[in-house]
């Protein structure tokens, strides 16, 4: 009886390495889809990043291409070297993180610095909250009015008011406590 037919021969990463340098980028091509996995799986590992062991993936495959003329596989498979570069681009990229972690911690605290279009946002927010309070003040009774001005506005104690106004300190008092309410329902934040 007669062998059954077999498919098509498996190339050995020694083969596809040695056609890829030779320009043969198909070859190069089954050496990624057969070892990117494994290469992104140790990148992970050596750095647990996702998105750092894929930029490390792509560069190890990008050194991989660019060397492949340059370098003769001593065993049969490419995987080892493989690693040996991921490792290498992942000690790099660790080194340049701890070089410029290390340089920011020498820099002197920077004093930060508003942006001025929010500085003129909040003090125009400012003024215009103001000219309502102003207008509210302007709107309560004159003994109210006089009380928050002079209190509120004014700063001056309640003693001190009550006897600018020849009235007695609870009267003062009495006036701030309605023209308080007042206020709060003149005043009340929009919703």
């Amino acid at each position: 009886m007669a062998n059954p037919p077999r498919g098509p021969a498996i190339a050995s990463d020694h083969e596809l390495w040695t056609r890829a340098a030779g320009g043969d980028r198909t070859a190069f091509g089954e050496l990624f889809e057969r070892h990117v996995e494994a290469v992104w799986n140790h990148a992970y590992r050596l750095t647990a990043s996702w998105s750092l062991a894929e930029d490390l993936t792509s560069s190890t495959f990008l050194v991989a291409w660019r060397r492949c003329a340059d370098i003769r596989l001593v065993r049969d498979s490419a995987l080892p070297w493989l690693y040996t570069v991921a490792g290498n681009l992942a000690r790099d990229e660790w080194r340049g993180a701890t070089r410029y972690r290390r340089a920011v911690r020498r820099m002197p605290a920077a004093t930060v610095v508003a942006d001025h279009a929010d500085d003129v946002v909040h003090r125009v927010d400012e003024d215009a909250r103001m000219v309502e309070v102003l207008a509210a003040v302007r709107s309560l009774p004159r003994a109210e009015r006089q009380a928050v001005e002079l209190c509120l506005l004014g700063e001056l104690s309640t003693a001190d008011a009550a006897e600018l106004l020849g009235v007695a300190e609870v009267s003062v008092r009495s006036r701030l406590s309605r023209a308080r309410a007042r206020l709060r329902t003149k005043l009340k934040e929009p919703s």
